[in-house]
């Protein structure tokens, strides 16, 4: 496995983890923001999940600009 490879294993493994932490909690979460209004749980989601694809279109622009070098 060389270098690049291991980095990139390595900072997909901590993205999957934090993102797996807040999934499980993310029920909670949406519970604690739809007690104050529905859309807001919505909200909650929404932005979890576009947090979610950012992360790995922001990482792979990331490694596409480090290609060109």
């Amino acid at each position: 496995m060389g270098r690049d490879t291991r980095n990139a294993a390595i900072a997909a493994l901590w993205i999957m983890l934090l993102f797996g932490i807040a999934a499980y909690n993310l029920p909670k979460l949406m519970l604690a923001a739809g007690g104050i209004s529905g859309v807001l749980a919505g909200i909650v989601a929404v932005v979890f999940l576009l947090g979610f694809f950012a992360v790995f279109w922001l990482r792979s622009r990331y490694q596409r600009k480090n290609q060109d070098k």
